[in-house]
């Protein structure tokens, strides 16, 4: 059975807070309850928490305006047959200045043994904090589920109801998501499978608790809905070639665009990588608050397929757009590509060519159907200068490709129609030497010509 754990950052923050207020309380909630003694790649799941726990003290240790504190649940009563203490919660390190040593020596000491009480835990919490005059943060380390029957939610409209405002991040580590849709009411969440995407979660928390400003990079649909998604950023400083920041963008499970944490000291470049690219240039972030970026980036689809291949055929197709001959993709024949709203020209690398011009919609899927290509098997006795030519329905050849001249056959994929191929042999050092042959290709299926 896989394990899970999970961190839970709750933000509170209190309606008549002061705007500019720097000073930040950091909360941690540690869970300790015996769930937590399970092995997690040879390291119990206590072990992990207590020394990531421990790191992300030590990387806060001297941060200006940060204060700390630890509450921990499940260590002090061990659970048995027929007893647990969903009361067993306590604030073991409270806020005070310079306490990060403190902190970091009770971890140490902490042994994982009783229940579960997660609901309990956050409401104790809210009473950790001296006022609500600071940036106050809970930061919940926990393997998940509540186990005292209580519910979160409640607790949260509770805590809101007391003027206390609750913004989280959910971080997960390998969930039952079944059991994270419990908390909608209280924020979004993402999980991760490993100790180091635990890790790295937990540092973009903290990242995000401390530095205070956070930004959101809109992928805007032709309706001005964000909802594009899936695609590569590159944030340089502003008019350099010096990329800061890279990013798959992503939709959280509330279908929005993902929360990211960037320096705010200097402006940026941003190109998003969709075929074509489109680009924003000198973007200011504000500082202490959530900046939201949008970026026009309406996309719809082609697909090219043979409506009727008995193989998989391997065709490369071009596609770059009229005004400007630059290829911007190359796109195999069976497959299907996400571009930028607008009219694209298409060649299709087979022989002859196909030319096609397709308006893409957004969100629409624009296809290309084509026939199967058949082969062409053609043996002479001796090396040939010969060239093949698709003859067109008004009757004129038009040149497909060039025999190769050093061997004396060869097989070539041609698309159905009639062909004729004229030809001499290399040795024969006079004009009345050429040959003229028709022939017809049909789809997945081999014509045999002797030269």
């Amino acid at each position: 059975m896989r394990f899970y754990a999970v961190i839970f950052c709750f933000l509170f923050t209190g309606f008549a807070k002061a705007q500019g207020q720097e000073l930040t309380r950091i909360l941690f909630i540690l869970d300790a309850s015996n769930s937590m003694n399970a092995n997690w790649g040879g390291q119990t799941r206590i072990e992990a928490a207590k020394e990531l726990l421990i790191k992300t003290v030590d990387s806060l240790n001297g941060s200006a305006n940060l204060q700390i504190a630890l509450r921990v649940y499940g260590h002090q009563s061990p659970i048995t047959a027929t007893y647990q203490d969903c009361n067993d919660t306590k604030l073991e390190v409270p806020f005070g200045p310079d306490n990060f040593t403190r902190v970091k020596n009770k971890i140490k000491t902490i042994l994982a043994k009783g229940t579960t009480p997660i609901a309990r835990s956050l409401e104790a919490a809210a009473s950790d904090f001296p006022d609500t005059n600071a940036r106050n943060i809970i930061i919940l380390i926990t393997d998940g589920l509540e186990a005292c029957d209580n519910d979160p939610c409640v607790i949260a409209k509770k805590l809101h109801d007391k003027g206390v405002k609750v913004t989280p991040f959910v971080i997960g580590l390998g969930l039952d998501l079944s059991y994270l849709e419990q908390f909608k009411c209280i924020g979004s969440y993402s999980e991760a499978e490993t100790k180091e995407a635990f890790n790295n979660v937990l540092k973009s928390v903290i990242s995000k608790a401390v530095i205070n400003t956070t930004v959101q990079i809109n992928l805007n649909n032709i309706h001005k809905v964000p909802n594009e998604t899936d695609v590569t950023l590159f944030l340089y400083k502003a008019g350099t070639k010096e990329l800061v920041y890279t990013f798959v963008h992503t939709l959280n499970r509330q279908g929005n665009p993902d929360t990211l944490t960037m320096d705010p000291s200097f402006k940026y470049d941003l190109v998003v990588n969709t075929i074509p690219k489109v680009y924003k240039n000198n973007i200011s972030i504000v500082k202490n608050t959530h900046n939201i970026i949008p970026v026009d980036c309406p996309q719809g689809y082609i697909k090219l397929r043979f409506t009727n291949a008995t193989s998989p055929y391997q065709v490369l197709s071009r596609i770059y757009q009229k005004t400007d001959q630059y290829t911007l993709n190359t796109q195999l024949v069976g497959t299907t590509d996400k571009y930028i709203i607008g009219t694209y020209e298409i060649e299709i690398l087979t022989l002859p060519r196909i030319y096609q011009t397709v308006e893409v919609k957004q969100s629409a899927t624009e296809t290309i159907d084509l026939a199967a290509p058949g082969q062409l098997s053609y043996n002479a006795t001796k090396t040939l200068a010969a060239q093949v030519f698709v003859i067109r329905e008004n009757g004129t050849p038009e040149w497909v490709c060039n025999l190769d001249q050093t061997s004396t056959k060869g097989l070539i994929f041609l698309q159905p129609g009639s062909y004729r191929i004229v030809y001499r042999q290399k040795q024969l050092r006079s004009t009345t030497y050429t040959t003229e042959k028709n022939f017809k290709i049909q789809s997945n299926k081999t014509t045999s010509i002797n030269l």
